[in-house]
């Protein structure tokens, strides 16, 4: 029983502080505090819970399964610590659509977009290159990127390495269309941000217009 709690322990101290530092960050423009505060703490809670089963179960483990208990333990954790993210990011998302008063559509990946203006052109389709004019912001109104500095984004469906969500935005579009996109992090650029103006787990917004496909 000694060994064991040893080892947990010395498990858990690293699993607190990767968490620590995977979900805080420094500096991140869209971390909150408290959710995050409440997520580690329930984080913690489950995980004492399953340490003390695991524990009660030792005497008939051997070293083996207790490796693989604890993994199995960390697993779901993590599990339930990004379902905890998941509702957060859906509610902010969801407060910031009601207050500029946009009504979005949202695709089965989590994609929320909605087109403002219709054009008359050839819809977008995989295999075309396509040539948008974007901005690209945080849900602070902080502007990450844009045409208008950096010069329109010119890519082919489905050979590029645009965000994921902007390319499904993208295909739901025709050109001379504009659409607003909102995309969550898993769409975006996840946990880490893209090293630059994007922050860890931010959830982003796109203004684009569709200027041409071919």
């Amino acid at each position: 029983m000694n060994r064991v709690s040893s080892k947990f322990k010395i498990q858990n101290s690293k699993f607190k502080l990767s968490l620590w530092r995977a979900f805080r960050g420094s500096g991140s423009k869209n971390f909150t505090p408290h959710s995050s505060f409440f997520i580690l703490h329930f984080s913690f809670f489950i995980f004492f819970f399953l340490l003390v089963f695991a524990c009660r179960r030792y005497n008939t483990q051997q070293p083996a399964q207790d490796a693989a208990e604890i993994e199995r333990l960390k697993k779901e954790v993590l599990l339930r610590v990004n379902q905890q993210f998941v509702e957060e990011e859906i509610a902010e998302i969801d407060a910031f659509a009601e207050r500029n008063g946009w009504q979005m559509k949202t695709t089965e990946s989590g994609l929320r977009y909605m087109i403002y203006e219709t054009g008359k052109g050839e819809k977008a389709a995989m295999g075309m290159t396509v040539t948008l004019e974007y901005t690209v912001s945080l849900l602070d109104c902080t502007v990450c990127y844009s045409s208008v500095l950096l010069g329109p984004k010119v890519f082919r469906l489905g050979y590029s390495d645009v965000e994921t969500g902007l390319e499904e935005g993208v295909l739901l579009m025709q050109a001379g269309d504009k659409a607003r996109m909102i995309l969550p992090p898993h769409l975006a650029y996840g946990l880490t941000g893209d090293g630059n103006c994007i922050p860890l787990r931010a959830i982003i917004l796109y203004d684009v217009g569709l200027v041409s496909v071919q």
